[in-house]
């Protein structure tokens, strides 16, 4: 626990100094580290290429390859995609196996070939026809926090691109179930599923300072979500009131959770217990609030130097060789084995989407 505070502290230092000298925001470094994570991801595959640790990883590398037009990058997506034929994972139920056709869709709008698209279509018609084939919570579509970053985005973007706002209602549908599950409107967080909104097994569902649990990864997953929900639908649309309220709300939370060293730690309302930055949801909570900047939907005086401070620690969480470390390891549930070392696709997935919105800031 020593050394991991030791290198938090060291970390602040070095965040310190950058962020005075300014020079993570020239538009020229943020595109060269945003290629040699990329690069550096590439070339350490991990799990099965449609896998949704992977459908993270390469909507980061979408936006990578849309802010450098690398033709590298866009030749590890299709890559990608002819390795899968264009398949989601195995399971048409679940939304963490369909988050990777939302790169097959980004593709598809730009080679307009029919059959990266065809699987992905043939999954959400079976998905929308049939009920969630598990007895208990999990007749809700998407009962986990996280699955509103995987699920809903595919279907909107698949609904926008082919004209067809079915897919829309739908993901409005099953998003509203998740949302009067998980979202606590007093904390304006989302707990990780109904494990953490019903006390059901003793005080193990408290961090060791009472207060409840909410992981910041899955929240950085939900506000990652929202983002990639407003980007597609129509200005008019009648629901998108409902998306930015809540986009909004949970900015203004996140915000005031931020840690000294510009990261969110691993438990969001126990910082003291998770000495150390957690990388993936910090990154995804970095592009989120980019984003809304950029957009006006949030106040920049209040919200950028929020960004920066972000953005500056999450650099320094880039080793030398372009991995980005610090990141939680997969589980349901905040992680304190995680250091400087601890890398996961989903972690360099974050810190491109929020590469591509930091470059735009002004």
């Amino acid at each position: 626990m020593k050394k991991i505070v030791f290198v938090t502290l060291l970390l602040g230092i070095t965040v310190a100094a950058s962020a005075q000298s300014g020079e993570y925001f020239k538009p020229e470094t943020i595109k060269a580290v945003m290629l040699k994570t990329a690069k550096w991801q590439i070339e350490h595959p991990k799990h099965a290429s449609n896998d949704w640790t992977n459908g993270a990883f390469y909507a980061g590398l979408y936006a990578a390859w849309e802010t450098t037009k690398s033709k590298d990058l866009y030749r590890a997506l299709t890559d990608m995609g002819n390795s899968t034929k264009w398949r989601p994972l195995n399971r048409w139920y679940h939304a963490d196996d369909i988050v990777i056709c939302q790169t097959y869709i980004d593709i598809y709008r730009k080679e307009k070939k029919r059959e990266m698209i065809q699987a992905t279509l043939d999954t959400v018609d079976k998905l929308l026809a049939n009920p969630y084939p598990v007895k208990g919570i999990e007749v809700i579509k998407w009962w986990w926090c996280d699955a509103l970053f995987m699920g809903p985005a595919t279907l909107v973007k698949l609904g926008v691109t082919l004209k067809n706002d079915e897919y829309l209602k739908k993901s409005d549908e099953y998003f509203k179930e998740c949302y009067d599950l998980l979202y606590n409107k007093e904390e304006r967080l989302f707990a990780r599923d109904l494990g953490y909104v019903i006390k059901n097994d003793g005080n193990d569902r408290f961090e060791a300072n009472g207060k409840k649990i909410f992981w910041s990864r899955g929240n950085g997953w939900v506000m990652g979500g929202l983002v990639r929900i407003l980007k597609e639908l129509p200005k008019n649309y009648p629901v998108r009131p409902f998306y930015e309220q809540l986009y909004r709300e949970m900015a203004e939370k996140i915000i005031s959770l931020q840690q000294s060293d510009g990261l969110w730690r691993a438990s969001l309302l126990d910082p003291d217990s998770y000495p150390g930055g957690e990388v993936s949801g910090s990154g995804f909570f970095c592009y989120a609030l980019a984003w809304g900047i950029n957009t006006k939907l949030l106040d920049r005086a209040t919200f950028k130097p929020a960004v920066e401070k972000a953005w500056t620690a999450l650099n320094g969480c880039v080793n030398e060789e372009g991995r980005t470390g610090w990141v939680q390891p997969i589980g349901a549930d905040p992680r304190k084995n995680f250091t400087a070392d601890s890398w996961e696709v989903y972690g360099t997935g974050a810190f491109l989407l929020a590469g591509s919105e930091v470059i735009k800031l002004k």
